[in-house]
């Protein structure tokens, strides 16, 4: 049988389908919803449409709220469907929506329901207070239909459509704005709050698909393709006969009702039903997607990143393979020749090499936890490449990585024991018990007093105390015992051969210079590791604090490689140069110089707040700090672990390979 040899053509190639595959959404799994008319319900066939409200949310706070926090319309809630576990951590809280659609039953100015308000009444009083506050910090609804997100589509300044997957749930003209809202210049009264009681939907579907007659369905038949929403504020001045056209706007004074006045406010909606049979089923979300500002720029800005990160990388190989080869081959030939020279370079420090760090046993648990989090990150996107966790599958992208991060103790504790057992430990009860509970309990930690603070400001965001047992029950029961059983087989087998003794007296180190000194190595290891993903780390951040969609998984697999590289290169790199400098201490040294991305990445995160994110409160800037720390913490790891292995891998190579007395 032939060979595959990866040659660049090939692998260009499956780079190539990997990009392909990121933008694959639907599976097996996803199958279509066929409805038709009332009259015509079948096995086959279903007539209602059910219209999901899910939490609201807004750039400008990190406390979502519930549908019900507000004083809207609210549906029958015991029917809601059960989230998965990814979607309860983010916060979503998808209930039963009040509206009530037909297939292919146009609705004009249909009443959901009434809300009256009474001045003097503290109950009035704070559910208005309530209302204003939300439309004040532009809180935006997230509806669902078919499991698609309702859309609300408007143009840019460029004349190109954008498409937002939330919609406000009102505007408030400032006192001293000279303008109206901007959603729409009528709305120009001083100091007034416009809210958004009436929405006209628009439900895009396709009829006449080839299954139709299979299927028994006629033309009252079809899938629907998309949902498109235009909010509107409307006063009508009758509750009992609204009137929803050329209405004039529900202007809501910002002052607090006088003792005594009632304010009645009638929720109303429209539907309409559209056919269009140019869009396929399958390819429904792409007027999302491709609609979504900066994805021309986000395509260049990869590109530009991989050519530029892969030519540095090139170059740092090269300079490596070529120094090392001479080196080698100058050790070798003074061995073999008459006259003995003495040692130098990285040669001199062969006994030193090999010699058991400082807080050895704290390395082997990041290592550890470490080789859990690449692993994770590692089988999460190649999961998502195979779009598995596409949009369309809500929550599976969270649900996925906690699944595997607690399933993947078995190698945490493996890796945490063989290295400790190599630097000679014999506390075997200290290392498993600490590889299972450190890392994953500062983690549990942070989550937890983030989780209060979300607690106390009532956010739907806060994980229920039911779904904080059944993660602890995921730690301890699943995640704890594999991390022992790792730890187990990791101690059964012998310690790692080194491929050069260590002497007994520690050989002194000489005076370094400014380059070759820790601190300044670790500091400058993290830039080009950095520098091969800030670019990706804008979009990654939009996608976590603006509520913008991300889906281009198969560039991201790409540049989560492109880190790898990045990582190992460096970090083999500034070890190389310290070795000839005759700077034995490579063990924590290889682990912080990639680590420092972290660093780098937290000061980004920063800049990011103070300069792109609205975000006001003192609750809301303590929980993105809080999660950025988070993220930053398990990135460390990742990154310092990566460099590590390759640091660890390479010192074992070249010592391997010289002759040593």
């Amino acid at each position: 049988m032939a060979q595959l040899r990866w040659s660049p053509p090939t692998i260009f190639f499956v780079i190539l389908q990997i990009i392909g595959l990121s933008q694959q959404f639907y599976l097996p799994g996803l199958a279509p919803v066929n409805y038709c008319k009332k009259s015509e319900v079948s096995s086959i066939c279903v007539s209602n449409v059910t219209l999901f409200v899910n939490r609201l949310n807004t750039e400008e706070s990190n406390l979502p709220y519930e549908y019900h926090h507000y004083d809207f319309c609210v549906g029958n809630e015991q029917n809601s469907p059960v989230e998965n576990l990814g979607q309860v951590v983010f916060g979503e809280r998808i209930r039963p929506g009040p509206y009530k659609i037909e297939f292919l039953e146009d609705v004009d100015c249909e009443v959901v329901c009434k809300r009256n308000y009474t001045g003097g009444d503290p109950d009035s009083d704070r559910r208005m207070m309530v209302l204003k506050t939300g439309i004040s910090l532009n809180y935006q609804h997230h509806w669902i239909v078919d499991n698609m997100p309702v859309t609300w589509c408007y143009s840019l300044e460029n004349e190109k459509q954008y498409c937002n997957t939330g919609f406000p749930m009102g505007c408030l003209v400032p006192p001293d704005s000279a303008d109206g809202c901007a959603i729409n210049s009528n709305y120009n009264k001083r100091g007034y709050y416009y809210l958004f009681n009436h929405v006209d939907l628009q439900i895009n579907y396709h009829s006449g698909f080839s299954e139709e007659k299979s299927l028994g369905l006629d033309a009252n038949g079809g899938r629907i393709i998309s949902v498109k929403v235009q909010p509107r504020s409307i006063n009508h001045a009758d509750p009992n006969k609204p009137v929803c056209k050329n209405a004039e706007p529900l202007a809501i004074k910002s002052s607090s009702l006088v003792k005594g006045e009632r304010l009645t406010i009638v929720y109303t909606y429209s539907v309409k039903f559209v056919k269009n049979n140019t869009v396929k089923w399958s390819s429904r979300w792409d007027y999302i997607l491709e609609s979504m500002p900066h994805t021309n720029i986000q395509w260049f800005s990869i590109l530009n990143s991989l050519v530029i990160v892969l030519f540095l990388s090139g170059m740092v190989a090269m300079i490596m393979l070529r120094t090392l080869h001479k080196d080698i081959a100058r050790y070798n030939q003074m061995e073999s020749g008459e006259d003995a020279q003495e040692e130098f370079g990285w040669k001199l420090v062969h006994g030193d090499v090999f010699r058991p760090p400082r807080k050895g046993m704290l390395l082997s648990v990041f290592l550890g936890s470490g080789v859990q989090v690449t692993c994770m990150t590692l089988i999460t996107l190649a999961f998502a490449c195979l779009g598995f966790l596409s949009p369309a599958n809500r929550g599976a992208l969270m649900t996925c990585s906690m699944v595997l991060y607690v399933a993947l103790g078995t190698p945490a504790g493996y890796v945490s024991a063989r290295i400790y057992k190599s630097f000679g430990g014999i506390k075997w009860k200290s290392n498993v018990i600490l590889t299972s509970m450190l890392c994953p309990g500062i983690v549990f930690c942070m989550f937890f007093v983030l989780n209060l603070v979300l607690w106390g400001e009532g956010s739907s965001g806060a994980v229920p105390f039911s779904t904080l047992i059944a993660l602890l029950a995921l730690w301890f029961g699943v995640s704890v015992p594999l991390t022992f059983v790792g730890a187990y087989f990791g101690f059964r087998k012998r310690a790692l051969e080194h491929p050069v003794r260590t002497n007994q007296i520690p050989r002194q180190i000489p005076d370094q210079s400014i380059y070759t000194q820790p601190i300044p190595g670790i500091i400058m290891g993290g830039v080009l590791p950095f520098g091969c993903i800030f670019i990706q780390l804008f979009f990654i951040l939009s996608s976590i604090w603006s509520n913008q969609m991300y889906y281009m998984f198969g560039f991201l697999f790409l540049v989560f490689l492109i880190l790898v590289i990045t990582c190992s290169e460096t970090t083999i790199l500034l070890c190389y140069f310290h070795l000839c400098a005759e700077d034995y201490h490579w063990w924590w040294r290889s682990f912080l110089t990639s680590g420092f991305t972290a660093v780098y990445l937290f000061i980004y995160c920063c800049h990011y707040f103070f300069t792109k994110l609205p975000i006001k409160g003192a609750a809301s800037t303590f929980l993105y700090f809080g999660y950025t720390t988070l993220m930053v913490f398990l990135f460390f790891l990742l990154t310092g672990t990566i460099g590590f292995f390759a640091c660890f891998w390479f010192i074992r190579k070249i010592y391997s390979v010289v002759k040593v007395d």
